[in-house]
């Protein structure tokens, strides 16, 4: 049903708009907002570059935006000090009146010439990028979210991170780990033969140089050593391994780019990694893959003729310890064993909740949110209306519903809800 459906229009003297839901009340909220700015008044609701009294010491930008939690005012704009591509944060306590440059984890915004910023519960600010891509204009500052919190404790210093927002929601990714010769490259491949458009691999990141034919982005993304390290530390890896003197991992925005393209992600890592992954913030299913018993495993990593015998001998000790590890961490909710390949692919099918009648692609690649050049923000619970606003506009307003927003930092916040509510 459309926002502006049910409109109820009264004759009394208040000349009030009357409504029959949340989202019209929505609109009769924003209208009040407009009216007591018209007779001079504050809008109650509005909260682009809100004024919080900082000091003089506080050198804040006319492009900023500050919002108060508490004691403490969050100012948001320019660039970050260690990274001058994404957005900067300051923290001002007033009880102290120190000011404090946080550490920054996640990937965030690209700076612009204004930001809305609105407080949410959680301990979550909504920032608005005006004038902006439609894959770049929805933006979640976590300043005490749990996960915050956790960093906070763990790295013992102010901690702030950045979460895109997205619209609708995503399967989770997929973690499929087994020792070396159980098969499950040959479930993978499987898998994605059958049903090319549902899952997708994430490109992981490397330090070692690119090989012959290899191409950055295709087959690794390959990067410096003191770049990833820097990532890693900031958070933004869910697995790393040094081989040989050089990095591997998987990068939190890799897995959600194969997300956001309408895939679901398949990390095919050992049992290391995966414990990394379950300790991290992505929400995954976890699949491990055991062989029918050693003697059969044994019989397929010499059947394959690629080995020698030490290094015969050597996966079959990693693969008794990481088929113990296996079934005994907690780490993965479901153990497939592969003893016969068409029945335990059945399984893993069955796992994964398709079968032949499956469609070519049950779920859709995210959509950008696209908002109007110029526009006045304003919120009533979990409802954030845009309004468009300058001379030669259609006056629509956006509603952008956070009611069931999931995920988050340092990977996407997902669930936006979106309508548009043209003006009549």
């Amino acid at each position: 049903m459309s926002i502006m459906d049910n409109i109820l229009y009264a004759n009394g003297h208040s000349g009030l708009v009357f409504v029959q839901s949340i989202e019209l009340r929505l609109s009769c909220v924003f209208l009040e907002s407009i009216e007591k700015a018209s007779m001079g008044g504050p809008p109650a609701l509005f909260v682009d570059h809100l004024e919080n009294g900082h000091t003089n010491d506080c050198l804040l930008k006319s492009e900023d935006t500050s919002v108060q939690i508490g004691d403490r005012s969050y100012v948001i704009g320019g660039s970050h000090e260690e990274n001058p591509l994404f957005l900067g944060v300051q923290i001002h306590d007033k009880i102290t009146n120190k000011w404090y440059v946080p550490t920054v984890l996640g990937t965030g915004p690209k700076p612009c010439k204004a930001y809305s910023a609105i407080v949410l519960k959680q301990g979550r600010i909504l920032v608005i990028k005006k004038d902006s891509a439609s894959d770049d204009s929805i933006w979640f500052l976590e300043v005490d979210s749990p996960f915050v919190r956790e960093q906070r404790k763990l790295l013992g210093t102010e901690v702030v991170a950045w979460s895109k927002g997205v619209r609708g929601n995503a399967e989770k990714p997929i973690v499929i780990s087994g020792p070396s010769g159980v098969g499950k490259g040959t479930l993978i491949t499987m898998l994605m033969k059958e049903f090319p458009s549902m899952f997708g691999f994430s490109v992981s990141h490397t330090t070692r140089s690119p090989r012959c034919m290899e191409k950055n982005g295709v087959h690794y993304h390959f990067t410096d050593k003191i770049v990833m390290e820097k990532e890693i530390n900031d958070g933004k890896f869910l697995e790393f391994a040094s081989v040989h003197g050089n990095l591997y991992g998987t990068s939190i925005e890799s897995v959600e780019v194969v997300t956001d393209s309408g895939k679901r992600c398949i990390l095919d890592i050992d049992v290391q990694g995966a414990r990394s992954v379950k300790a991290s913030s992505l929400d995954a299913m976890f699949i491990f893959v055991c062989p029918p018993s050693m003697k059969e495993l044994e019989d397929r990593l010499r059947a394959r003729g690629t080995e020698t015998e030490e290094q015969i001998q050597k996966r079959l000790r990693n693969a008794e310890a990481e088929i113990k590890a296996g079934k005994s961490s907690g780490i993965f909710g479901h153990i497939l064993y592969n003893d016969n390949l068409e029945e335990c692919y059945k399984s893993l099918k069955d796992l994964l909740g398709i079968n032949d009648d499956a469609p070519v692609n049950g779920l859709e690649a995210v959509e950008g949110i696209n908002l109007p050049k110029e526009h006045t923000v304003t919120k009533m619970e979990d409802q954030i209306l845009i309004q468009e606003t300058g001379e030669a506009t259609k006056n629509n307003m956006i509603v952008l519903d956070l009611s069931s927003i999931n995920g988050g930092a340092p990977g996407r916040t997902r669930g936006i809800g979106l309508d548009t509510v043209k003006s009549s």
